[in-house]
């Protein structure tokens, strides 16, 4: 007894043998049908290598995406290495800012609250690196606060925008000196309190440390003076714009000096 698969084996193979001979029999009866049969097959191969190709593509894929997945961590590799080194670069840059007496100490801001009358920041660095209490926070563009606490490695700052800091701050080269301190509004706002009616100055004069303080160094450009008011019909109390603005601080300097023991003997 044949068997029902076979049969249908013989069937299939006798079939595709008769449509080849068929196909022979067209190509060779005469030119136009020379040229279909041509057509046809070279759609048909075309049709078959394009699938099989794609078929090739797609196992491909997971060795393609294996090596980008390779490529992406070693480029993101690179671009941490960058940077940090644009980073370290960063803090190097902040010790040219030397005054003499002063010691300094580049650092970074790791922490820092806008939205209070008593703010903060917390820097990354501490007593092993050189930070001491008592110490300055500048930048290049002003006064950012006073350390208060130091660890082994991070430090506590006063902000100066807090409501219980001021610096002594002068109006231009050779001003009236007065008090500086935030005006609890604004970002980059501050008030210039008890400067002597008889200091003459205009709107745009620059206001900088006076140096009578011993956290600061002297003549750091702090801001621009605004407008004034007389107060008690004795002092003027002058708007200022300050150079920092406070939402874009991250790398600053810690600045101290080397004297202030040895003259707060003398104080007290």
């Amino acid at each position: 007894m044949r068997r029902p698969w076979l049969l249908r084996l013989i069937n299939i193979a006798v079939f595709i043998l008769l449509e080849i001979a068929s196909l022979h029999l067209l190509q060779n009866s005469g030119d136009l049908q020379r040229i279909w049969v041509a057509r046809a097959s070279n759609n048909f191969k075309g049709y078959v290598w394009g699938g099989t190709q794609q078929l090739r593509n797609f196992f491909a894929l997971r060795s393609i995406n294996r090596d980008l997945a390779g490529e992406n961590a070693l480029l993101q590799q690179e671009v941490f290495r960058l940077r940090e080194q644009a980073r370290n670069a960063r803090l190097d840059t902040m010790r040219l800012h030397q005054a003499p007496g002063f010691s300094t100490v580049p650092a970074e801001v790791l922490k820092l609250s806008r939205n209070k009358q008593h703010n903060y920041l917390i820097l990354n660095r501490g007593f092993e690196d050189g930070v001491q209490e008592k110490s300055g926070v500048v930048t290049p563009k002003g006064v950012v606060g006073i350390v208060d606490a130091v660890s082994a490695h991070h430090a506590f700052a006063i902000s100066f925008q807090n409501s219980d800091i001021s610096i002594s701050a002068r109006l231009g080269e050779e001003g009236g000196s007065g008090l500086l301190i935030w005006d609890g509004r604004s970002s980059n706002g501050a008030l210039l309190k008890e400067i002597p009616l008889q200091y003459k100055f205009a709107p745009g004069d620059t206001v900088y440390t006076s140096g009578h303080s011993l956290l600061f160094p002297p003549d750091i450009p702090l801001g621009v003076a605004g407008k004034a008011r007389v107060v008690n019909g004795s002092t003027n109390e002058i708007a200022v714009t300050l150079f920092q603005d406070f939402r874009s601080i991250r790398y600053v300097t810690v600045v101290h000096n080397n004297s202030f023991d040895e003259i707060e003997e003398f104080v007290q």
